[in-house]
């Protein structure tokens, strides 16, 4: 079979499961009804699955196909604006005959990801602004979803570790919380009538949930539909889900002005997932029962007046088997692990849905796609091959055969009966 009507049965198949997606029920909110685009499959994806084939390995072609049947979402990632306006244009006429909602994520931004593997994006916040006008032109008055900025909102200029200047790094990041601001100003104007735009939140393994909530607000939430969390990451959905619902929660008790002004601003005072390790200790990520009831009840307790009104997505790309346990791999930490890049052992997770029956939490999506490499990465040898994966990882962004067939082996819910 060819690469062609691989390309071919896999997008048939997709617009046959693909139902009409209504528009939003209120606002820019997605109704529960809202079906997602599934774009056309990764060339890496239509190799593999012709190579599966022609060794008459049915059952791995057959769950590689299905995985590139279900919907997820297009990396816009800069060049020229003709160029983008192509992809976009392409994008749309691809979800028009599904009659379904395209999920863009708009990944230019300048700095993006501290130089490391998905080094990139627009030279200068005029280079960036030009950069969104253009995108916000291509997509117009359709209905779509905009994600914004994975890791950009987590990974500030002043997270970097940069060698530089203080005030320069304070320039950087003040610069960051300006371009992401233009970019939710543009989207979320009438010439976008109809686009949900959501900012990064990270993931539930990294920041406090009273560190990302003003970082959110100073991007400029409180004028976006919401906000994303655990793109690219394999966190839990129920811990993303505990997660932001306390962020929402803490953006709402600080920014409440009826219960006196005495707690404007005040998101450090907010509860959330990091629980101190004994008298005076370290901090931990901690989803127990207990914490979770606790953590609840400070918020039932101190809201007051204030009503939790912040939507939020949660990426379930690869989050099927949840987060890597690399201690018991026998690494020291999880930088050394690099437990984000590329690890082992995971699966596909939820399918994107919007009737997800909590009403911040707007949709299911997977962000991330399946099968694309993080990076080359070597946790902590000289490298260059992945002790994990016995060879050297694709760069990030390239299709990796073997991870592409992994996930999809262990997803769960199961791909196939």
């Amino acid at each position: 079979m060819t690469k062609r009507l691989v390309a071919l049965a896999v997008l048939a198949t997709a617009c046959i499961a693909v139902p009409f997606a209504a528009a939003g029920s209120s606002g820019r909110t997605l109704a529960a009804t809202t079906r997602f685009s599934t774009p056309l499959p990764d060339q890496g994806a239509v190799q593999q699955i012709a190579s599966l084939a022609a060794h008459r390995d049915v059952k791995d072609a057959a769950l590689l196909t299905k995985m590139e049947t279900i919907p997820r979402a297009v990396w816009l990632t800069g060049g020229t604006a003709a160029a983008t306006s192509k992809q976009i244009k392409e994008t749309l006429v691809e979800a028009a005959l599904e009659r379904a909602v395209p999920v863009f994520v708009v990944y230019d931004i300048p700095g993006r990801d501290c130089g490391g593997y998905s080094a990139g994006g627009a030279q200068t916040t005029a280079d960036y602004e030009a950069y969104i006008d253009a995108v916000s032109a291509a997509i117009g008055k359709t209905q779509a979803v905009v994600l914004l900025e994975p890791d950009a909102l987590a990974n500030l200029p002043s997270d970097c570790g940069y060698n530089l200047p203080a005030d320069q790094v304070a320039q950087l990041t003040a610069d960051r919380y300006t371009q992401i601001n233009y970019a939710v100003d543009t989207f979320e104007s009438t010439a976008n009538p109809n686009v949900s735009v959501y900012l990064d939140a990270g993931h539930s393994a990294w920041h406090g949930v009273g560190d990302m909530a003003p970082r959110l607000v100073q991007g400029g939430v409180l004028k976006a539909q919401g906000f994303f969390s655990n793109v690219s990451n394999y966190q839990p959905t129920a811990h993303e889900e505990l997660y932001d619902t306390w962020i929402s929660d803490c953006i709402a008790f600080a920014n409440n002005a009826d219960e006196g002004g005495w707690r404007l601003g005040h998101y450090d005072w907010c509860a959330g997932q990091y629980q101190p390790v004994g008298p005076g200790g370290s901090y931990v990520v901690d989803f127990s029962q207990a914490t979770i009831d606790t953590v609840n009840a400070w918020y039932a307790s101190n809201l007051g007046a204030a009503t939790p009104t912040v939507h939020f997505v949660i990426d379930t790309s690869r989050n099927g088997q949840g987060a890597w346990d690399w201690a018991s791999a026998g690494y020291p930490d999880s930088g050394t692990a690099q437990d984000w890049c590329n690890p082992p052992g995971r699966g596909l997770g939820a399918r994107p849905t919007a009737n997800t029956g909590v009403p911040l939490l707007d949709a299911l999506l997977w962000v991330k796609t399946p099968g694309e490499s993080d990076g080359s990465c070597t946790r902590g040898t000289a490298g260059p091959s992945d002790p994990e994966w016995g060879i050297t990882d694709p760069a990030a962004g390239a299709w990796f055969p073997q991870q592409a067939l992994q996930l999809a082996q262990l997803a769960s819910p199961a791909l196939l009966p």
